[in-house]
């Protein structure tokens, strides 16, 4: 097998799984596990894929994500690509199924079915943990940019993995499946702006930082602005069961 990745979630998720010997392409964005990834050459980005230089590479197996690649790169790969293993998982539960495709998909390599079986048992032990305590309903805005103002519909992975905790996102919109409409767009004004309980500035795919904590109170002045590690709220495969602990301390302070 030659794998290629074009997501960073399931880079990390080949790595965990045993599978990094087989990879020989990733996106520059994939970069978990730092020291495995520096050995797997670089193909442009997740919506700029270098088609040419990953037909160079022969991959046997590209990983795609119907949020983070494009139809057309995957139209383009069906060219000369034996298998594409599409992913679209939309909550932190559906990991579980991610990591049976994956097992489903490498599972003649030796190792990867018990590994995958290994991150299933901590993720079920996350989400029975979050399951199992009362969260009182908060009304949260995610932001992920900023001029203008972006955040996530209620349908998205973020929005989904905020729920776990009792967090309700804001706007009170669904995007559908893919599309720019699952990341609205603020103007600022909007009156449910005032009524927000958390801001909740994310470390990706706009860098948020302290000088931006001002400018989200503005936005809404009755709420509690924090700064928050978007890896472990966005990336999926072996960041969901870390990602849950994460959020469940977060909601308990």
């Amino acid at each position: 097998m030659r794998i290629a990745s074009l997501v960073p979630s399931l880079s990390e998720l080949l790595a965990a799984l045993g599978l990094a010997p087989w990879m020989v392409a990733r996106t520059g964005f994939c970069i978990h596990p730092a020291e495995v990834m520096a050995a797997v050459p670089k193909v442009g980005g997740t919506k700029d894929v270098n088609l040419t230089k990953l037909r160079r590479l022969a991959p046997t197996h590209v990983l795609v994500n119907m949020d983070e690649n494009r139809l057309e790169t995957v139209q383009a790969l069906r060219e000369f690509v034996p298998e594409i293993v599409i992913t679209h998982p939309q909550g932190p539960a559906d990991n579980l199924a991610l990591l049976t495709q994956m097992a489903d998909a490498f599972g003649a390599l030796p190792g990867v079915r018990e590994r995958a079986e290994a991150l299933a048992q901590v993720l079920r032990a996350e989400l029975a943990r979050c399951a199992a305590q009362p969260w009182p309903v908060q009304r949260v805005l995610y932001l992920i940019w900023r001029e203008p103002w972006m955040t996530v519909a209620r349908d998205t992975y973020i929005a989904r993995m905020l729920a776990q905790v009792g967090w309700q996102s804001w706007p009170a919109v669904e995007g559908g499946e893919t599309g720019a409409a699952r990341y609205p767009v603020l103007a600022g004004t909007e009156p449910w702006l005032g009524q927000i309980d958390r801001v909740l500035l994310s470390s990706e795919p706009y860098r948020f930082d302290e000088t931006h904590l001002a400018l989200a109170q503005a936005l809404c002045p009755q709420a509690r602005v924090q700064l928050v590690d978007g890896e472990l709220l966005s990336w999926y495969g072996p960041r969901a069961a870390q990602g849950l602990a994460y959020l469940r301390a977060l909601a308990q302070r």
